[in-house]
C-alpha cells in the first residue's frame, strides 16, 4: 500500500472508537473523512471498526464495510472483539459480522495479543493480524499538595459488566466510617440508563454513597480522574481498555481486574497499574482500603515509561501501510 490512506469515521463524537479514530488522523497530519453511504472510489481507506458504531445492528454493520470495500482495499482496526459474555445470540451474530468484516479487509489489526486471541477465538480459525496497543501520553505529575476526593471512581460509559456493581459490593464490606463514595466518571451507555439508576439504588440499600457524573467534557475529566482517591478497573469482559490509558495518561495507577489483556498491559509499561485478582469481593475490598491509605501507590512514579505514545501509534500505523 503506498502512502496513508484515507481514514474514516461515522460522525459519532461521544463514541470511544470514533474518537480513537480522528485522534490517529490527527497524529498523522491527514484529514479523516466521515465514511459515505456508498464509495465508488479506488482509492485505500481505513477505518476503525466495531458493529456497535458501523450499523444498527451486527449484520447491517458487515454490510457496510463489505460495500467500502467492494470498490477499493479497505484496512480495518477492529475493537470490542466477539466474546461468550456477548450472550449466544449476540455473540452468534457479532462473529458472524466479525467474520465478514475481516473477509472483506485488505489487511487487520488489533489492539493487543489478547484481542488477537479472541478474535481467533471467536472465528475458530487463525487470523493475520498486525497488533497496535492503544497509545498513552507519558503521565501527568501529581499535583504539589494533593487532597483527594474520598471517592472510588470507575472511568467510562456504565453499562452492565463494567465493574461498577463489583466496586459498590466491595466498598459495602469496609467498615461504615472508613467506607468512601463510588463515582461512575461518565453517563450511561445509550439503553443502560434504568440499569445505572438501579445501581444507584443499590448502593443505597448498601449504605455506600454513589453518583454518576454524567457526560463529561474532556477538562472535567480529566480534573476528576486527578482528584479521586482510589480509580479501579474492574471490567468482568475486557478486550481492550481506552479507560486504562486514560488513566495513565493522567498520573494515575489504577487498581485493576487480573486478565491476560491487563497482564498483558502491566508487561507492556511496567509501574503503571495495580493488578487484583478477581472472585472474592472481599480481596478487592482490601485493596481498596490499602490504597485509601497509601494515596501515593495510586499515582505513577515519575519517570515511568508509558509508551507507545499517541505519536508511536500513528507511526507504527504508517510503517504497516507501508509495508503491505
Amino acid at each position: 500500500m503506498s502512502g496513508t490512506p484515507a481514514l474514516l469515521h461515522r460522525g459519532d463524537a461521544l463514541h470511544g472508537v470514533d474518537q480513537y479514530a480522528r485522534t490517529i488522523a490527527d497524529a498523522l497530519g491527514v484529514p479523516v473523512e466521515l465514511a459515505p453511504e456508498t464509495d465508488d472510489r479506488s482509492a485505500a481507506r481505513h477505518l476503525h471498526f466495531t458493529d456497535r458504531l458501523w450499523g444498527v445492528d451486527a449484520e447491517d454493520a458487515a454490510q457496510r464495510i463489505e460495500r467500502l470495500a467492494a470498490s477499493g482495499p479497505v484496512t480495518v482496526t477492529l475493537h470490542d472483539v466477539p466474546q461468550p459474555s456477548d450472550g449466544e445470540r449476540g455473540f452468534a451474530r457479532r462473529t458472524a459480522s466479525y467474520r465478514r468484516v475481516v473477509a472483506a479487509a485488505s489487511g487487520v489489526v488489533c489492539n493487543s495479543e489478547h484481542e488477537r486471541r479472541l478474535l481467533e477465538q471467536a472465528l475458530g480459525e487463525a487470523v493475520v493480524a498486525h497488533v497496535i496497543p492503544l497509545p498513552a501520553q507519558p503521565p501527568a505529575p501529581r499535583p504539589n499538595a494533593w487532597q483527594p476526593l474520598d471517592e472510588v471512581a470507575v472511568l467510562g460509559f456504565f453499562y452492565p459488566g463494567k465493574g461498577h456493581r463489583e466496586v459498590v459490593d466491595a466498598v459495602a464490606l469496609l467498615p461504615e466510617e472508613r467506607r468512601p463514595g463510588v463515582v461512575s466518571l461518565g453517563g450511561a451507555s445509550p439503553g443502560h440508563e434504568r440499569e445505572l439508576a438501579e445501581l444507584a439504588e443499590h448502593a443505597a440499600s448498601s449504605g455506600v454513597r454513589f453518583r454518576s457524573t454524567g457526560f463529561l467534557s474532556v477538562d472535567d475529566r480529566d480534573a476528576l480522574v486527578r482528584a479521586v482517591a482510589v480509580p479501579v478497573i474492574a471490567h468482568q469482559h475486557v478486550s481492550a481498555s481506552g479507560s486504562l490509558t486514560d488513566w495513565i495518561s493522567a498520573g494515575r495507577r489504577p487498581l485493576t481486574i487480573r486478565s491476560p489483556y491487563f497482564a498483558e498491559m502491566l508487561q507492556l509499561r511496567p509501574g503503571t497499574l495495580t493488578l487484583f485478582d478477581d472472585g472474592d469481593p472481599q480481596v478487592l475490598a482490601a485493596a481498596i482500603a490499602g490504597l485509601r491509605d497509601d494515596p501515593d501507590a495510586t499515582w505513577v512514579e515519575p519517570g515511568t515509561a508509558s509508551s507507545p505514545t499517541i505519536s508511536d501509534t500513528a507511526r507504527s500505523y504508517a510503517e504497516w501501510w507501508a509495508a503491505r
